[in-house]
């Protein structure tokens, strides 16, 4: 027992990646799960990046529709990033993180839009902002546009 001593910060950093590793994949497989379930649901909301939107033959009304998620990276994530930085390369953690807070924002401004009766969005903008003070790490991501609902 005394020859593991040295190495105990060793083993709880190992054991602390291991269990970030796994939690996160289960996390995170269970958020795309519940993101291509709703992807289905919204599908009938069209979003354009646009500003006008395509020929539409009936008058409709404009109002301003946003969706907005904050996503947080697991422990194994953060420490791959900062191998990343080391040595270079795409940082893939990153990229399913950003990913999986984009296609949250546009279900969430789709649903907004679905509750003001619209069945468009056009003139679609994202803005990304990192959380500032979130230990491990965190975005916010904020999909806005206009949507479009037709007028009876």
């Amino acid at each position: 027992m005394q020859s593991l001593l040295p190495f105990a910060e060793l083993i709880v950093f190992a054991v602390l990646l291991l269990v970030g590793y796994v939690a996160g994949r289960i996390a995170e497989k269970a958020h795309y799960r519940s993101i291509r379930k709703r992807e289905k649901l919204f599908e009938r909301v069209t979003v354009f990046s646009n500003r006008f939107p395509p020929t539409v033959s009936q008058p409709f009304q404009a109002t301003l529709v946003c969706g907005s998620v904050v996503v947080s990276q697991d422990y194994f994530k953060a420490v791959a990033a900062g191998l990343y930085s080391i040595f270079g390369g795409r940082v893939r953690s990153y990229e399913s993180l950003l990913d999986r807070a984009r296609r949250e924002s546009v279900l969430r401004m789709k649903h907004a839009a679905m509750r003001k009766g619209a069945s468009m969005i056009v003139n679609v903008k994202f803005q990304t902002v990192q959380v500032p003070g979130s230990g491990v790490g965190a975005v916010e991501l904020l999909a806005y546009g206009t949507a479009l609902r037709p007028l009876a």
